[in-house]
């Protein structure tokens, strides 16, 4: 048995130096933006005086359609701009604009009036309006603002003393007809009327910096921005007042309305914070980290289980066997039963080898992608901060990575004996993303007719074609070109004409119980990780522990390989040599557990309503499982595939 497959690195010292290298990673920062200064009196270029606050679209953990702000017909700035927005924001269906609220550095605001609402209960589009309105308390649509590229908090207490500071805050709140108060009316004893909903018509923002006086730097730099939602009825709108009875919204539209925004600033010295480390408060307040950490701890149980079981079979099964194959009496070898028996057949090429090797070529862009993608944000690059990097990133690799696709799925189609090498090309560029993108363009109708702001524009939907068909098809052409150029992969044993026959399978040897216990111990791996990503997709929580994420990425990847890798030894050992297409079904039925997962999490965890809501989640879901499903069935096709080609390379065959 040659050396290097004796000597084996321990998995266990490989994770625990990940852990140590990248546990830092999750609270580690690059800022998106350079700092900005701002002074009370306007001087240089590079020192501000006017704060600007911008508004993003709202949003809802009842709801999966966002919308707009101007959509609830909140009081609008008078000459609005919208900044420019990456491809990520836009897919995200983020849509930023500025804002009415208007003040400057150190310039305290008391009770600023900043538009007057009026609803006719005559007029039909008045009615439409509030009752829009109505509809977002009642499902808890929550504003996000920014002010200096950072969320304005909405800071409160929860259980054992602890602080949440939310980066949005809500739109306002309902008492029910039988008088059970919803959402945020808890905060306010006053909030008690049945069948009222209570608008969140003012605002007191406060907003801390860190001076430079000593440091080097002229001005100050915005640290914190926080502010207290308010319901306050105006008895005189020229002249409103910063406290007063909740502003009620009846039920029932019987007279007319005015609700009237107001808004108050105040800011605070605070030498205290870091610029670069403002966002620690918002990050610090999150929940779960010592979860995380019990997330890896569990996923490495299960690495060092697996991992203690292929280090058995590779250095003590393994080698028996082929000591014992490569014993001079070869009339007793051949009476043996065992992987050996097989070697005539074990490269015998798969049936559907097109599509196995469509998926495979698919699966290497998405892990290269994911990998690259991972790695960035473990070092900061694509933090919160950043909005939209994470998406554009991503996007961005997979347009680019179309030449390995084509590569490896020519490379292995020809090695299958393949010859229809236009089909294969066409099927790598176009099979996977058009599925996907068929999904997503029925899903974006769907957006489209509720007029919601996470509808992609046309003008996205044709630039992402263009991308598509423009650079990745290309791209996946060239690569197969190269692929098909280079000489099939070698097989280290010749394959027999006539196929063997394969013994009777007892129940744990058969296909598909074999293939439905792969994907347990790689899911086991992920699905507390899952659990916070799926929260920051669907509950609109912010997402950072890239470190952590990143570990469970390598677990991930190992678990995969070793699961496949002992599933696929098992099934040789039973003389069964149809090994290709198990070894990606094996681990790519993780994505079956992943939607699973998900449709747990809808029920249990979600309080989704509406169907246009439940089919988007659902929609999504598939596009997320599919791409799990190719990434997941591609680690476990290849290291299936180093396996059965070392273990038949050291093996003597007549």
């Amino acid at each position: 048995m040659p050396d290097t497959m004796k000597r084996r690195i321990d998995p266990g010292f490989v994770l625990a130096f990940l852990i140590i290298a990248f546990s830092s990673c999750s609270a580690f920062y690059l800022p998106g933006l350079a700092p900005v200064s701002f002074c009370e009196v306007s001087g240089a270029d590079d020192c501000k005086t006017d704060i600007q606050l911008f508004v993003n679209r709202l949003d809802s953990v009842e709801s999966v359609l966002p919308y707009e702000y101007d959509v609830f017909d909140f009081c609008q700035d008078e000459k609005e701009t919208r900044p420019s927005e990456n491809l990520g924001q836009v897919l995200f269906g983020e849509r930023i604009e500025t804002s009415p609220y208007k003040f400057s550095f150190k310039k305290d605001i008391k009770c600023q009036k900043t538009c007057t609402k009026t609803y006719s209960k005559d007029k039909p589009e008045d009615k439409d309006k509030l009752d829009f309105l109505k509809r977002g308390m009642q499902l808890n649509y929550q504003h996000h603002w920014i002010i200096d590229n950072m969320p304005v908090t909405w800071c409160y207490d929860v259980e054992d003393n602890q602080k949440y500071c939310n980066p949005g805050f809500p739109i306002g709140c309902l008492v029910t007809l039988d008088g059970r108060v919803k959402d945020a009316c808890v905060i306010n004893s006053e909030f008690n009327k049945k069948n009222t909903f209570y608008v969140f018509n003012h605002v007191d923002i406060k907003i801390t910096y860190h001076s430079g006086e000593n440091e080097g730097w002229k001005g100050a730099r915005l640290v914190a921005a926080t502010l207290e939602p308010k319901s306050i009825a105006q008895a005189d709108e020229k002249n409103p007042v910063c406290d007063g009875p909740p502003m009620e919204v009846p039920g029932e539209f019987e007279s007319d309305l005015k609700i009237t925004y107001t808004y108050s600033v105040t800011f605070e010295k605070n030498n205290n914070i870091k610029w670069a480390s403002r966002w620690d408060y918002i990050l610090v307040s999150m929940p779960h980290t010592n979860i995380q950490w019990f997330s890896i701890m569990n996923s490495l149980v299960i690495v060092l289980f697996l991992s203690g079981m292929v280090a058995m079979i590779m250095l003590r099964t393994l080698h028996k066997d082929i000591a014992r194959y490569n014993q001079v009496d070869q009339e007793d070898a051949q009476e043996e039963s065992g992987w050996k028996q097989v070697h005539g057949d074990v490269f015998r090429p798969p049936r559907k080898g097109m599509l196995l090797s469509v998926f495979l070529g698919q699966g290497t862009q998405i892990f290269i992608m994911t990998f690259i993608t991972l790695f960035l944000a473990c070092l900061g690059f694509l933090s919160p901060a950043n909005r939209g990097a994470l998406m554009t990133c991503a996007v961005v690799l997979w347009v680019l990575l179309g030449t390995p696709a084509g590569y490896v799925s020519a490379r292995l189609y020809k090695t299958f004996g393949g010859e229809k090498w236009k089909t294969n090309v066409l099927l790598t560029a176009l099979l996977c993303p058009g599925i996907v993108f068929a999904d997503f363009f029925l899903m974006n109708l769907i957006l489209w007719v509720e007029g919601s702001s996470a509808a992609i524009p046309f003008g996205t939907l044709v630039a992402i074609l263009a991308l598509w068909f423009g650079i990745s098809v290309p791209l996946t052409f060239m690569g197969a070109y190269f692929g098909f150029k280079k000489p099939a992969i070698e097989q280290p044993v010749r394959t027999n004409q006539i196929p063997r026959q394969i013994p009777e399978q007892s129940f744990f040897t058969k296909p598909i119980p074999g293939i439905v216990m792969g994907g347990i111990l790689p899911f086991g791996c992920i699905f507390i990780q899952l659990f916070f990503i799926l929260n920051s997709i669907w509950s609109h929580q912010m997402y950072y522990m890239f470190g952590f994420l990143f570990l469970v990425f390598i677990i991930l990847l190992i678990t995969c390989s070793e699961a496949t890798i002992l599933l696929c030894y098992f099934h040789l050992c039973a003389e069964d040599y149809h090994w290709w297409w198990r070894s990606f079904l094996t681990s790519g039925f993780t994505a079956v557990y992943l939607f699973v997962y998900a449709v747990h999490y809808f029920f249990s965890k979600l309080q989704i309503v509406g169907a246009a809501s439940t089919i988007l989640y659902f929609g999504y879901t598939m596009i997320m499982v599919l791409i799990f499903f190719l990434f997941t069935g591609t680690i476990g096709f290849f290291a299936c595939f180093w396996f059965v080609n070392k273990i038949y390379s050291v093996v003597k065959v007549d």
